[in-house]
């Protein structure tokens, strides 16, 4: 399960980002995930919930957003959503295909409590 490193990687990057004396105002990460990324989004929030119960960043939660599998056709120019695995263009079923979006896995947005409501890095 890959998503435990990924979930010290997330952790890593929220230490660097954030002032050690705000840690403890970290409410949540915000992640865009693209469906070929490999990574299981509960399994990845599982790891991290279990990672972060042992930091001072017990508060902080991940909101993942899911990045579907956008390609477009060097043949004919269309561009669509990928709903199943078939890699080939459903207009001509060409199979030259420029990936679009679908491989992301970025941290986005780190939300800190603050008294007067959240505040994001």
């Amino acid at each position: 399960m890959h998503e435990l490193g990924i979930a010290q990687n997330i952790l890593q990057i929220v230490q660097q980002s954030v002032p050690p004396h705000l840690a403890s105002d970290v409410r949540g990460i915000r992640l865009r995930v693209g469906k070929l990324s490999g990574v299981v989004p509960d399994s990845l929030d599982f790891c991290f919930g279990v990672m972060v119960s042992q930091t001072e960043m017990t508060q902080a939660s991940l909101d993942i957003e899911q990045i579907p599998i956008v390609a477009k056709c060097k043949d004919c120019g269309h561009r669509f959503e990928m709903e199943d695995w078939s890699f080939s263009c459903p207009a001509c079923k060409g199979l030259s295909l420029d990936l679009i979006s679908g491989r992301e896995l970025e941290v986005v947005e780190i939300v800190l409590a603050e008294d007067e409501g959240k505040k994001a890095l």
